[in-house]
């Protein structure tokens, strides 16, 4: 039977508008982008707006797609507030081709700017910038004539989004995201992140990294890496270093200087000193979704780290690796809670755009609360943006918040 159709959005379910209008100075030099092929002069949705629109629907629950965006554009409250007018479902779709989603990073960072930082442990005050590394994938159906191309040739109709994620722990926030289709070649996580390698950094990666083509690179640009290390990873021990009782605490069970790698191969070999750490786990067995167990790769009960911060303490280098689960919190955060799971475009392109505005949407929640981005403030906003909650309401959920140390 078919589902119920939804109403459109009323005046009354939708709020907020003067947090938006905070961004107006800021998106307003994208307003020529796309203009070149208009000759008769006659654009009426703008990139600046569009942003707009998709960040209303971040914030809103009721948009779930794109044709309740385009309903939205109906609403006199919606023209005056974002100053856009009725828009067709055609032009919502071709902007997701004609503006270039690049231009957003510029955005990101003046946002980027204002925001402070929000975490700091006093045990992390020597480390480079820690930056957190991994990718997460978003599977969307596409357009239907790629879908039934795609399914005559593969099988499948799902298209895979990979989502390369840098993350910066200290304002809680990604500082980018490169989005690729889930393939190898140059989508390949380690070979986007070879690209993106910047100096004064630490980053902290999966066993996915490891690759010291990438471990060299990183070394080169004089920043710093905690890479965990696949299990059946072949080493000889060149030094072994007493373990402190902080580091037994933390559950360090072996610290030492390796040699790794394979010999012949310059590429396959570090062209630096390697530290490997061994911390202790639960052990686990891969069983699959549905059978009560992991979906990820089994563990035999250890953590391999390799690092080439030689002179940190053991312990400080098992809690860097421990941080990395932040980025896994934020990928839920990002795909559950801001609708990133849902597509409003199945262009890459316009695919982009959505990403990158649920950036801005984070910073956004950070820059207006000052703390970090979670479920429960989240859905708050959303109370007001739908006029569920007053102003006042929201400031007293905000007021409750324990301020970030």
């Amino acid at each position: 039977m078919p589902g119920k159709r939804r109403e459109p959005p009323k005046e009354n379910e939708l709020s907020g508008f003067k947090y938006f209008e905070k961004l107006l100075p800021l998106l307003q030099r994208l307003r020529p982008v796309g203009c070149q092929r208009d000759k008769a002069g006659n654009r009426e949705l703008y990139f600046d707006q569009y942003c707009l629109l998709v960040l209303l629907s971040l914030f809103n629950p009721i948009i779930t797609s794109l044709r309740a965006l385009q309903q939205a554009t109906d609403l006199k409250k919606v023209q005056k507030r974002l100053g856009c007018k009725r828009t067709s479902l055609g032009s919502l779709s071709e902007a997701a081709h004609v503006f270039d989603a690049e231009l957003l990073q510029e955005i990101i960072a003046d946002l980027g700017s204002q925001l402070q930082p929000m975490v700091k442990d006093p045990r992390l005050k020597d480390i480079q910038k820690l930056t957190l590394v991994d990718g997460t994938l978003v599977s969307a159906l596409p357009l239907l004539v790629e879908a039934m191309t795609r399914k005559h040739e593969t099988g499948s109709g799902l298209v895979k989004w990979r989502l390369h994620t840098h993350f910066d722990v200290e304002r809680y926030v990604p500082e980018r995201i490169d989005v690729t289709r889930n393939a190898g070649g140059e989508c390949d996580e380690r070979a986007v992140m070879e690209k993106r390698v910047e100096p004064d950094h630490c980053y902290v990666m999966d066993r996915g990294y490891a690759k010291f083509a990438l471990l060299n690179k990183i070394h080169a640009a004089k920043s710093s890496y905690v890479c965990r290390l696949r299990d059946n990873s072949s080493y000889e021990a060149l030094e072994e270093r007493p373990l402190s009782d902080a580091a037994r605490e933390s559950r360090v069970i072996r610290d030492a200087v390796v040699d790794i790698g394979q010999t012949g191969k310059a590429d396959a070999r570090p062209d630096h000193t390697i530290r490997l750490l061994v911390i202790e786990i639960n052990p686990h067995t891969r069983k699959g979704k549905y059978r009560g167990g992991s979906t990820g790769p089994a563990s035999d009960g250890q953590l391999r780290i390799a690092t080439n911060l030689l002179d940190v303490p053991a312990e400080i280098i098992a809690l860097l690796y421990h941080y990395r689960w932040l980025i896994e919190i934020f990928f839920r955060f990002f795909k559950q809670i801001l609708g990133c799971r849902h597509l409003i475009s199945h262009d890459a392109n316009g695919i982009r755009i959505q990403v990158y505005c649920a950036i801005i949407a984070c910073m956004l929640i950070s820059l207006w609360t000052g703390r970090k981005p979670t479920k429960r403030t989240y859905e708050m906003l959303c109370y007001y943006f739908v006029g569920l909650a007053t102003e006042k309401e929201l400031q007293a959920h905000l007021a409750k918040l324990k301020p970030v140390v």
